[in-house]
């Protein structure tokens, strides 16, 4: 797990998607996705941070992203 700084902002998310609904983060026309986080506010994802996470049975689990204070992606993983 990713070390947080008091200056990071964290983000949990509950997904829950099929396949199906998973191909539309393979096309080159859609980098990135919006999320509604579990505190409410939308966050844009990039698609390739979700990828790595897609099965043939799409994408279950809860998730964390850290951002640092410049607004780049520290991490992206799932919870256990």
């Amino acid at each position: 797990m990713t070390s947080i700084s008091p200056t990071d902002a964290v983000f949990y998310f509950s997904i829950n998607a099929p396949y199906k609904q998973c191909e539309v983060l393979y096309a080159p026309t859609m980098p990135d996705v919006v999320m509604v986080s579990e505190s409410g506010l939308s966050v844009q994802v990039p698609t390739n941070r979700l990828r790595q996470f897609v099965t043939s049975q799409g994408i279950k689990g809860r998730f964390r992203m850290v951002i640092d204070i410049n607004k780049k992606i520290k991490s992206f993983e799932r919870l256990a």
